[in-house]
């Protein structure tokens, strides 16, 4: 059989079912990001035992998501289902308080027509919580979109500059004393309205505590330097002062001290506003604001924020930029709806990725980057124990939850051969710079093209793995446990969806994953256990 090498990506579109988790399992990871949340998923008694089993519900745990559970009464049209709900979420406010609820639909409601977006509304006025509605249901392709449809639905609730300004007019105007007919009730509210003025000053715009309590801190501290150089003046006889300056005339105190007064116009952003979205543990967020800020560049803000009240403001002036590449619904919402500009890079996935991610938004801000190299060679340098497991090793996709272009990137960036990459949807405008880097990093190897494989049907796929023989194959968890009987080593592609896999310091955590089937068969065939399983069985 001869292999010919491509020279360009191919692309597949097969007609194959979707093997994969329900897109309501996104409420597992999204409630724990968004702090101040609680998750209403609204469908039937199967998504709740779907929750309880895929999430390990303890009964002390008390999460932040529940079950509408509908019955058949719901379904008939015999029970009122805006009196239901508004049931519930009075419960809800009533125990947990949240800053906003998440309404997730399932197949259920949209088989039902329910409107829940007719109801969010009028509801949200009524109990004064935010409801934001995602329709997470199981026609999506894969259960990852759940996430994506979750965060275009709050993008819709991100403010602009506009409604903050008429804000901060409607808290100013709110402000002002009412007028009163007789003059000895203005001169009684003329008192009364100087110490109302000092109150209401300091209240009026966004977060003004913090704001004041820097402002105290500043003149603190500059009134602070400001008696120390009088006193280092005073105290430093002439012969022991510095040298004169280049233009003659003596350093003061302030510069002896080593006091920058342009120190605080540095801090400045010198760039436009930059939004990130996805949902990330905060320890790699933490870790890509403090990339980007290396190279001189700010994070105004994340969607989803850990609160809802600090989520970002989003106008024309904002970019935006995604670090998974399942987000394409969120995308398009922010460029459409929001008129973001977006930032269109291979996502921070394994150093390579995260260095191509931070140098295409530095490029775009015209930033030279500065030390990535070094960086991504440190890195590199780190990874040597794994990177010899896997070179020369073969691996197929056959496609979960939509990573898979971009770790199949990483992979073969490792050494390894990748046969083929199933995926249930392919966005081509969305991962566009991911699959250039994917075509870059396949040349740049000298390895072959692998075949992309859109709605990849399983039966097939199994025929290619059986005359292809993967050293491993990257799976759902359905098809896990009859290749591993068949001789083939496996992972479930879940487990990547749960780990942290972006930024630099986190690609050893991918390898750890893709490695430990194969350092498994190692330890196996060192006592004598070649083959667990016959073929045959």
């Amino acid at each position: 059989m001869v292999e010919i090498e491509s020279e360009t990506l191919t692309f597949e579109c097969e007609t194959g079912n979707y093997h994969t988790f329900c897109p309501i399992s996104c409420v597992a990871w999204l409630y724990q990001k968004i702090e101040d949340s609680f998750f209403l998923v609204v469908g039937t008694k199967t998504c709740g035992y779907f929750l309880q089993n895929a999430l390990g519900v303890m009964i002390f745990a008390e999460p932040r998501y529940a079950m509408a559970e509908l019955e058949e009464g719901d379904i008939s049209a015999q029970l009122n289902d805006y009196k239901e709900l508004k049931r519930l979420c009075l419960q809800i406010k009533q125990d947990r308080n949240p800053s906003v609820i998440v309404w997730i639909g399932t197949c259920t409601t949209e088989i039902i027509k329910m409107d829940l977006e007719g109801m969010a509304p009028k509801l949200e006025n009524e109990i004064g919580i935010p409801i934001v509605v995602a329709r997470a249901n199981g026609l999506d392709y894969a259960f990852t979109q759940g996430e994506d449809t979750v965060l275009a639905a709050m993008a819709h609730r991100c403010p602009d500059k506009i409604s903050i300004k008429n804000a901060k007019v409607e808290m100013f105007s709110s402000s002002n004393p009412t007028d009163f007919s007789s003059k000895g009730k203005q001169q009684e509210s003329q008192v009364e309205n100087k110490s109302f003025k000092k109150v209401s000053n300091f209240d009026i715009g966004k977060n003004s505590i913090v704001q004041n309590l820097l402002e105290f801190t500043k003149k603190t501290s500059a009134s602070t330097i400001n008696s120390l150089t009088m006193k280092a003046d005073k105290a430093l006889p002439l012969a022991s002062k510095s040298p004169e300056n280049q233009n003659g005339t003596q350093p003061t105190a302030k510069q002896r001290l080593g006091y920058d007064e342009t120190k605080l116009e540095d801090t400045t952003i010198k760039h436009p506003s930059l939004v990130l979205f996805g949902s990330l543990p905060s320890t790699v967020t933490t870790q890509l604001n403090l990339e980007l800020k290396k190279q001189g560049i700010q994070v105004t803000g994340w969607l989803p924020s850990q609160r809802y009240a600090d989520l970002p403001v989003l106008d024309e002036d904002v970019f935006v930029c995604g670090i998974n590449p399942f987000l394409s619904r969120t995308a398009t919402t922010l460029m459409r709806r929001r008129k973001c500009k977006l930032i269109g890079a291979p996502f921070p996935i394994g150093p390579d990725g995260t260095r191509a991610w931070i140098e295409k938004i530095c490029s775009v801000f015209s930033i030279i980057p500065v030390g990535l190299v070094d960086r991504e060679n440190q890195i590199w340098e780190s990874l040597v124990d794994y990177l010899k497991l896997v070179q020369g090793k073969s691996v197929f996709f056959m496609g979960d939850n939509l990573l898979e272009v971009s770790l199949a990137r990483f992979l073969i960036r490792c050494g390894m051969i990748v046969y083929e990459i199933g995926i249930p949807y392919m966005d081509k405008r969305f991962q566009a710079a991911e699959l250039a880097f994917l075509e870059k990093t396949c040349q740049n190897m000298k390895v072959p093209m692998p075949r992309i494989v859109e709605k990849p049907d399983n039966y097939n796929q199994i025929q290619r793995i059986r005359e292809l023989q993967p050293d491993l194959a990257i799976t759902g968890m359905a098809h896990a446990n009859p290749l591993e009987a068949r001789g083939i080593s496996t992972k479930w592609s879940v487990e990547f969806t749960f780990a942290q896999i972006h930024g630099f310091t986190n690609a050893r955590d991918i390898l750890e994953l893709v490695t430990r089937p194969l350092r498994r068969n190692q330890s196996l065939e060192g006592l004598g256990w070649s083959q667990l399983v016959k073929v045959s069985a």
